[in-house]
């Protein structure tokens, strides 16, 4: 019933939904390692904006921080459209390059601003605790106003994210709706700054969306999945966080998005490594029995003794798709059956009599 623990749970909670769903557009285009670069770009816009304004209300800053984390985006598109730059190498000069102007005008502002400056270094790590009700108002308007425009060019994006070529066979504006992603992305990790920081930012951009991308391959529902996986580690991160003094809300924020992630990995049902390697010994054990039921079949029509068969004549009876000659030297291993050279596969006696 604590005010205050209200006030950090409900903007954790909008952070993770937002943040989480609209880090799912990055993600599905393999660049999440954009959002690191957004968020370090971000600094400089927090200490101008607050150099300019004479003021540390929360939605100058954040203005000032979507604006540079916009510029640090564009400067790396034009870098790759005119030079032979790679997209990591551009993105890695964006991050060094505004992080490191952001870390020289705080130290300015520390020198020239005095006591007035006092907090901007929060964030660097995030202090959820500073949270107002007039950011949480921030906070929402902006994830409205980012899911309507999701919403408004829903199928736009997906062929975007997706498939850029087609979409510019179609004639739909291509560069346009990159820079719409670019916006998105940006309100995406502005809103999370003072709440997380830049340092740990990038984070609750990819792990939701990298837990949801192993839950289905449904761009609707990883949204949706990301989303929730964010509110629901926001919440719990709050209230951990206020268990015990002076254990900060964001990084534990971070290391429960990073638990989630790694057991959807280990554990989802479409594309966890638990499941994954089930259904791979399952489909092993299924392909070794219509083996060896293929060479009952063969034995059935030949008067003891029978024959080998080769490679060929089995794979013939089987779909092509099973790697006969593999499941053939697996059951030798285990002695169902046997090789003879020159001549080919057939059943062992202990098989043969278990027939």
């Amino acid at each position: 019933m604590d005010f205050t623990l209200r006030i950090v749970m409900t903007g954790a909670a909008l952070l993770g939904l937002i943040s989480g769903s609209l880090g799912t557009l990055a993600v599905l285009r393999r660049q999440g390692l954009i959002g690191d670069a957004v968020a370090h770009a971000a600094l400089p816009g927090i200490v101008l904006a607050f150099l300019v304004s004479g003021s540390k209300a929360p939605a100058i800053l954040q203005f000032g921080a979507a604006i540079t984390g916009t510029l640090s985006l564009l400067w790396v598109q034009a870098v790759l459209r005119t030079t032979r730059v790679r997209f990591d190498a551009a993105l890695g000069m964006a991050l060094a390059v505004f992080f490191g102007a952001g870390v020289v005008l705080l130290s300015a502002a520390q020198h020239t601003a005095g006591a007035a400056q006092a907090g901007l270094d929060r964030f660097l790590f995030g202090q959820a605790a500073t949270l107002l009700r007039e950011d949480l108002l921030v906070m929402s308007v902006a994830g409205i106003l980012a899911f309507a425009l999701v919403l408004a060019f829903w199928k736009e994006i997906q062929l975007v994210l997706f498939d850029e070529t087609y979409a510019a066979a179609l004639g739909l504006p291509v560069r346009r709706l990159q820079t719409l992603l670019i916006v998105l992305l940006v309100v995406a990790i502005v809103i999370g700054l003072q709440t997380v920081g830049v340092v740990l930012m990038s984070a609750v951009i990819v792990a939701p969306a990298a837990a949801a991308r192993q839950w289905s391959n449904r761009f609707s529902r990883v949204l949706l999945l990301a989303g929730l996986f964010g509110l629901l580690s926001g919440v719990l991160g709050a209230w951990l966080s206020s268990l015990a003094p002076r254990l900060p809300t964001g990084p534990i924020i971070v290391l429960l998005l990073t638990g989630i992630a790694l057991l959807s990995v280990l554990f989802a049902p479409a594309h966890g490594l638990f499941w994954q390697l089930y259904r791979r010994r399952r489909a092993r054990q299924t392909a070794r029995q219509a083996v060896l039921t293929v060479l009952h079949k063969l034995a059935q029509h030949h008067v003891p003794p029978t024959p080998p068969h080769s490679t060929a004549t089995i794979q013939a009876a089987l779909d092509t798709d099973v790697p006969v000659e593999a499941i053939l030297r697996d059951l030798e291993r285990r002695g169902q059956v046997r090789y003879i050279p020159g001549q080919g596969w057939q059943l062992s006696d202990d098989t043969s009599h278990m027939s």
